[in-house]
């Protein structure tokens, strides 16, 4: 896994970003093929990262209670999905994927397979 914080196994620097912060989500979520909005205490977003490194896929991680424009990002994220829940949240291949429950069912009904591969996630 990729993570944006250095408290986490790789370091990936977040570049400044000036404006909204959907701009800002919208940004990250298309620099890599995964990418998943996360706080670092939230054990959905901790079994939705064992879930993608189970399946050999490689996510980059953006914690947002370690970021310091984490609260504005997490209030776009909510917006975005329409819920009162932020995290996690999954983009395959720069769309949006959605939170926990999208995902889940994705891979139960044999659709992330292919999402990930077609983002390059996988190769097999």
């Amino acid at each position: 896994m990729h993570y944006q914080s250095e408290s986490w196994g790789s370091y990936m620097p977040t570049r400044s970003s000036v404006g909204d912060p959907q701009e800002r989500i919208e940004r990250l979520a298309s620099e890599n093929a995964v990418v998943i909005f996360s706080m670092s205490t939230c054990c959905m977003c901790h079994a939705i990262k064992r879930l993608f490194c189970g399946m050999g896929v490689n996510p980059t991680v953006h914690e947002l209670d370690e970021d310091p424009r984490g609260k504005d990002m997490e209030k776009a994220l909510m917006r975005l999905l329409g819920s009162s829940t932020a995290v996690p949240v999954v983009f395959i291949g720069g769309k949006l994927i959605g939170a926990m429950d999208r995902v889940m069912a994705s891979h139960i009904n044999g659709t992330l397979v292919p999402l990930l591969k077609e983002a390059g996630a996988l190769w097999l």
